[in-house]
């Protein structure tokens, strides 16, 4: 019988120190491995190949995730980074959400577009019939995210991995909103998962990191050269970090979930409120695929202030508990208006964010002072 999730977050590569019978991996610090021989040694020769406490937090988040294959990186742009060389080529074309993240827009259009001759195109991933609209020739890679950020769409990851595969092309999830805790998709299809696990995996807005699981084994050798030829991976302690989030997922999206229903449901019965994004919402265009595919609708809350741009920058100033800052998936709630902020790079593009869009990253306080909190900012804006 196969260990559940929560077993694997405490267990899965991190067996109790062979020397010492530590239960906390140790942090190794060596930059360089003792050999017996040229060649003959315990798996480890130099840091940037392969460190111990990286291995074991590689092994846990690829078991997490279903995958064959892990790879931890320094940030979750470096793994982005990684993954798109390893796909693409020049005259090759991603297709990307139309509300993809703004760092991976600019990653795509405005660093490799300019410098590695990338083509790029956004469509509407909502489903296989749109899907065709934004489809190029040379589309090797089809990019998701599931829910988006920041209109936290939801895409039908078995649907749209069937024609892109139809058609050649790889899909890649990124699937830090959902974590594999909600949602594992390798399972619906997709090739390659991707996380920015500075957020929900890490947990703590305390370590910043990236993340790559692969089940096809010649692409995660293709990863794991680029890993080590690159070198953006991981300190020690920064893996230490989010292994130490990893091992309190299962509790926190249970309750960052929780909270996040009663803040949508608030969310939409303030006049304040023009529209509420939330996947757990019937009406949400998305709903339908989140449950098909999500374990529950996840922390991340969106919504269109009533009175437009001037409104939503009144409210993201207004909140106490909300702290007004960028990142998401911590223990704190935090608020932020994406058009000048986490999105800023994909103004005046396909991609463009509404200036009346507020983003919330629903915390683990109280449940009723985040309420309170969130009815004050609103009402003043009513």
């Amino acid at each position: 019988m196969s260990d559940g999730f929560e077993t694997r977050a405490i267990h899965a590569g991190q067996d109790p120190d062979p020397v010492t019978g530590a239960v906390v991996t140790p942090i190794s610090l060596s930059t360089t491995f003792a050999q017996a021989g040229v060649g003959d040694h315990r798996g480890y020769e130099y840091a940037r190949t392969s460190n111990p406490t990286r291995q074991a937090l590689e092994t846990c988040v690829a078991s997490l995730e279903g995958a064959r294959h892990g790879f931890a990186f320094a940030s979750g742009m470096a793994a982005e980074d990684t993954v798109l060389r390893a796909l693409t080529g020049p005259d090759t074309n991603v297709l990307l959400p139309l509300d993809a993240y703004g760092g991976t827009f600019r990653l795509v259009a405005r660093v490799l577009a300019d410098t590695g001759g990338l083509h790029w195109s956004a469509g509407d991933l909502t489903s296989p019939a749109t899907l065709g609209d934004a489809w190029r020739d040379e589309t090797a890679v089809v990019w998701l995210e599931t829910p988006t950020n920041p209109l936290l769409s939801c895409i039908d990851i078995a649907a749209i991995a069937a024609v892109a595969h139809e058609r050649g092309a790889k899909v890649v999830v990124d699937n830090t909103f959902a974590t594999p805790y909600l949602q594992r998709p390798l399972e619906f299809g997709a090739d390659v998962v991707v996380h920015s696990t500075t957020k929900y995996i890490g947990g703590h807005s305390d370590v910043v990191g990236g993340f790559v699981a692969v089940a096809d084994d010649e692409l995660a050798e293709r990863v794991r050269f680029l890993q080590n030829a690159v070198g953006a991976v991981p300190s020690p302690f920064d893996c230490y970090l989010i292994l130490r989030g990893v091992k309190t997922l299962a509790v926190r999206m249970d309750r960052h979930c929780h909270s996040a229903r009663a803040v949508a449901a608030l969310l939409h019965e303030h006049p304040a409120v023009a529209r509420v994004l939330y996947p757990g919402l019937a009406a949400h265009p998305g709903h339908d695929a989140a449950r098909r595919q999500m374990r529950d609708f996840g922390g991340m809350v969106s919504f269109l202030a009533r009175g437009g741009e001037e409104a939503a920058l009144a409210m993201v100033s207004a909140t106490r508990l909300f702290t007004l800052g960028e990142s998401l998936g911590a223990v704190e709630s935090l608020i932020e208006h994406p058009a000048r902020m986490t999105h800023a790079s994909v103004a005046g593009s396909p991609l463009a964010v509404d200036p009346a869009l507020v983003r919330l990253s629903v915390g683990l306080e109280t449940l009723d002072d985040l309420l309170e909190d969130l009815r004050a900012a609103l009402d003043q804006g009513a």
